[in-house]
């Protein structure tokens, strides 16, 4: 390790010497861009994140002096993920720089696998907000490029973090919408209950204890996808929405532990079914006090 380390920092001292000597513009700052790509890799094999970041930016810098937009926005991205070992921020950063030089080569689709990079990170760290964000402008690169796997994976964590903060009609609209596209792909429509099953839930969430919301997304289901009214997904939240109806605390759970001994509820679908249950138990609460 600490002969990488030695040997990065005679390269980057070599860079720094090319820089301030003599020579043509374009050669000098091709010549250090060499010297700085060689010790940022020799850093990198010492696993010292913060000086391969350091030296990735020089290197950046000096692609740009010499006119190389795209080794100028690769630079900045080995930065990014040199940092993303040690400094999100500094990360983040240079993920910017990056994508905003792809966006000005019109190279859209490395722009959208970046910024979707910048959304991983904030969703590591539990900023669901600024994950959103990320992930929005990583989609609509996707979808002008036509690439509408990427766009939808993105746009289902979009709505997947807009429940968690309660946006609930933002989450049904995404979830409908990819449900749509689904119906129409050989590959995809498999997965259309599951996307409609969300859309449902987070219904369910945004009806606060009132089913009519609920009932009417279930008709509309059902003309989109005659096959729905067969599924279990379909079965589970008529039965939830026929609970909350009936102020049933018993019945919900019920049907709860039915569709879960068959298909495990995931982690998401469980918080935010515990929150139409905590609903429903306010409901009743509030009924008892005025009785």
């Amino acid at each position: 390790m600490a002969d990488q380390i030695a040997k990065g920092e005679e390269f980057e001292r070599k860079a720094e010497k090319k820089l301030t000597g003599w020579g043509l513009f374009s050669s000098k700052y091709e010549d250090a861009a060499e010297l700085f790509d060689r010790a940022a890799n020799s850093f990198k094999l010492a696993k010292s994140w913060e000086k391969a970041g350091l030296v990735y930016v020089k290197l950046a810098n000096c692609h740009l002096k010499s006119d190389s937009q795209h080794e100028a926005a690769t630079a900045f991205a080995d930065a990014g993920h040199s940092y993303k070992k040690i400094n999100s921020k500094e990360s983040v950063s240079c993920l910017e720089q990056s994508v905003n030089l792809f966006m000005e080569m019109g190279r859209l689709n490395m722009a959208a696998r970046y910024y979707k990079e910048i959304a991983e990170i904030y969703e590591s760290e539990q900023n669901l907000e600024q994950a959103i964000v990320y992930y929005e402008r990583a989609a609509d690169l996707f979808q002008s490029e036509d690439v509408s796997t990427s766009a939808n994976q993105c746009r289902q964590k979009i709505a997947q973090f807009a429940a968690q903060l309660e946006q609930y009609q933002k989450s049904i609209e995404i979830y409908e919408d990819i449900a749509r596209q689904s119906l129409n792909n050989n590959l995809l429509k498999y997965g259309v209950k599951g996307h409609l099953l969300n859309a449902g839930i987070c219904q369910l969430c945004k009806g606060k204890g009132e089913t009519v919301a609920i009932n009417n997304a279930l008709e509309q289901y059902q003309d989109l996808d005659p096959t729905f009214s067969g599924t279990r997904e379909y079965r589970l939240l008529a039965d939830l929405a026929e609970a909350i109806d009936e102020e049933d605390i018993a019945k919900f759970t019920d049907a709860l532990k039915e569709y879960d001994s068959m298909t495990q509820l995931d982690a998401w679908k469980t918080t935010l079914l515990l929150r139409v249950k905590d609903m429903l138990k306010d409901k009743e609460l509030e009924e008892d006090d005025l009785t």
